[in-house]
């Protein structure tokens, strides 16, 4: 019987990793729907952009407040849980600061670290959460964020506060059994830990029997554990993905100037083949040719790999849609949205696969029209300041792109004013509707 604790504890570990497991799956299922692009150039930038961008926030400071307080959260998020390592082998070993013996004066540095740590976690999502709620920022009360994703923001926050508040509950009872001199807890080497926060939070358990207390110090010992294994699986739910995403993201991003846009391969080999002299433009393409490629997209299965990564990686921050001319002008276009978009219709198909053992159904949906609307896109100016102001390498203008060009290219359904001006460069070899031999006739007026 002594030792349920610790094979209950390493049955719900247990549960919980296979869990995340199974969703990772899934995650690398749906993003290998997308179509396949080279990526494996410039390592070595790439490596420097994951450090800068991924690893040291460059990014997240261009706006100082959020960028600070979300500097807080990260290495908090990242620090505290070394000593998660430490919970998962006491209880699956039934021993008491395992780290504390080999470490030392070291692992007294080390808890009270992670208690100043914990407190400013908990100030910084306050702040968040007042920012969100009750300040409203105008990025976050924008159309697409009402409902669910308002909810889940909020209940990330919720989450946080609760797991700190657990971590020093659980760090402040222990403290107070050391120090009465409980078996189990008790030291000969004195108090193992340092306390500076939850040391605060004895008064609470003035007049607790050691066995109340104990009680106390299990109960957050293990809904803290549970609430960390209950957050990993809910990762892939919610935007809180970059926590996991941002580095392969920022790795993948796009290394060419933000001005530079992609030629399609069948439009070049066209151009190619109109310049070849040897080449006879009226030959039957052979037996064995590939069938004709589709021009942009109208679906996320059009769309690459990486661009179906950035949808899953968006933090829903909006830096992009309050960087966005357009939106900033009242128009319908929002990039965040263009992103959240990709990302709920990714996680559709995915659905329809997983319910059809591993094929799609066509379910009469795409994301052209069904999501993103033809109004949406055409908004768009492509200055890319969604791309510069995105702190995870996020390209939206890149799927905005891609739709365009299936509009255009396999709709003929591009606006007017564009058809107008396509129509001028081919009859006139330029944008305005003049003939090549008037163009100067301005010059000449007095």
């Amino acid at each position: 019987m002594d030792y349920l604790p610790n094979i209950l504890f390493a049955i719900i570990l247990l549960f919980g990793l296979g869990f995340f497991a199974k969703n990772v799956q899934r995650l690398v299922r749906n993003i290998k729907l997308g179509k396949d692009v080279d990526v494996s150039d410039n390592k070595s930038q790439r490596w420097k952009n994951m450090a800068r961008i991924a690893l040291g926030q460059t990014k997240m400071v261009v706006r100082p407040i959020a960028g600070f307080l979300h500097i807080i959260v990260y290495v908090g998020f990242i620090i505290i849980n070394i000593e998660v390592l430490e919970i998962i082998l006491d209880g699956i070993l039934g021993t008491h600061r395992l780290f504390s013996e080999p470490l030392g004066a070291v692992y007294n540095f080390l808890i009270g670290s992670f208690e100043i740590l914990a407190f400013l976690v908990v100030v910084s999502v306050v702040i968040f959460w007042i920012r969100r709620n009750v300040i409203r920022l105008q990025r976050f009360i924008k159309p697409e964020m009402a409902g669910w994703p308002k909810k889940d923001g909020n209940l990330i926050l919720y989450i946080e506060l609760i797991l700190m508040f657990l971590f020093l509950t659980m760090n402040g009872a222990d403290y107070q059994l050391q120090q009465m001199g409980a078996a189990h807890y008790a030291s000969e080497a004195g108090i193992l830990g340092s306390f500076p926060i939850s040391q605060f939070l004895s008064p609470l358990f003035d007049g607790m029997s050691i066995s109340s207390l104990i009680v106390v110090e299990r109960t957050a010992w293990w809904l803290h554990i549970v609430g960390i294994l209950f957050f990993l699986n809910y990762l892939y739910y919610s935007k809180h993905l970059h926590i996991l995403l941002a580095f392969p993201n920022t790795f993948y991003g796009n290394l060419k100037p933000k001005g530079q846009f992609k030629n399609l391969e069948a439009v070049t080999n066209e151009v190619m083949l109109m310049m070849d002299p040897s080449a006879d433009p009226f030959a039957a393409p052979a037996e064995d040719a590939p069938d004709p490629e589709k021009f942009g997209a109208s679906d996320v299965v059009d769309l690459n790999w990486v661009q179906l990564l950035n949808s899953y990686t968006c933090t829903e921050c909006g830096r992009c849609t309050s960087e966005c001319p357009a939106n900033q002008t009242g128009k319908k276009l929002s990039p965040r949205k263009i992103m959240m978009d990709t990302r709920d219709r990714l996680q559709e198909v995915g659905e329809n696969i997983e319910a059809n053992k591993g094929s799609f159904v066509d379910d009469g949906k795409q994301l052209l029209d069904d999501y993103i609307s033809r109004e949406e896109l055409w908004a768009c100016t492509s200055c890319n300041a969604c791309v510069e102001a995105c702190p995870v390498s996020i390209d939206p203008l890149s799927i905005i792109m891609d739709m365009r060009q299936y509009l255009v290219m396999e709709q003929s359904a591009a606006p007017s004013d564009l058809n107008n001006m396509m129509g001028n460069i081919e009859n006139n070899g330029a944008p305005w509707p003049f003939n090549q031999m008037d163009r100067l006739n301005w010059a000449q007026e007095s």
